[in-house]
């Protein structure tokens, strides 16, 4: 990923911990929760792996876009919207780590390219050529925009209704334990669009 170490460990952190509770609750939540939860937590290890901020093998890439571009159409073709934003988002940011944007100085392009060729040939760098981050800026401006909306939306709704935490007896710790497992797999979500909102500002 793009953007500074001190960026990416906290994403990793963060990515991974919201991964690793998502994953044991579809294991012992309920079952209406199990699936989304899986979900969930595959997507956000996904984010915690592509955070990492050690330089990756130059395939890692394309790898990242194959499976999350797969995970995004596969979320689609069940309208599962919200999973298929996120999936096509990180497929989208993988790309740019592909192809970052250059700005070259003042040179012509044919004698800008001769020069990276030996410059690239010689294991030195080009300093008339800045990598600049990649991507789209508008694509990337809507899904900032997107992102930050889903934050805000998540965050509100993890105040629960006080009618839910209401009453006594079993039915009633089974029903405030549901609810309060759903409210961790809200702030979970909270933690993955925030997370995914720091990918896309280092993009």
């Amino acid at each position: 990923m793009h953007g500074p170490a001190w960026v990416g460990w906290p994403l990793v952190l963060l990515c991974a911990a919201a991964g690793a509770y998502c994953l044991s609750r579809a294991r012992t939540g309920p079952a209406a929760q199990r699936g989304e939860a899986r979900g969930e937590g595959l997507m956000a290890l996904g984010m915690a792996a592509m955070a990492w901020p050690v330089a990756p093998p130059s395939w890692s890439p394309w790898l990242f876009t194959a499976v999350f571009g797969a995970a995004g159409l596969w979320a689609l073709a069940r309208r599962h919207l919200r999973h298929a934003v996120g999936a096509l988002a990180m497929a989208y940011m993988a790309l740019a780590m592909v192809f970052p944007s250059q700005q070259p100085g003042h040179t012509g392009q044919m004698s800008r390219m001769s020069h990276l060729g030996e410059m690239n040939q010689a294991g030195g760098t080009d300093p008339m050529v800045h990598t600049v981050p990649g991507g789209v800026p508008l694509l990337t401006g809507l899904l900032l925009v997107y992102f930050t909306g889903y934050v805000l939306a998540a965050g509100v709704r993890l105040v629960p209704a006080a009618s839910a935490r209401a009453g006594e007896g079993p039915a009633a710790a089974r029903a405030g334990e549901t609810v309060a497992g759903a409210g961790v797999l809200r702030a979970c979500r909270v933690a993955m669009g925030i997370g995914m909102l720091a990918m896309l500002l280092v993009l």
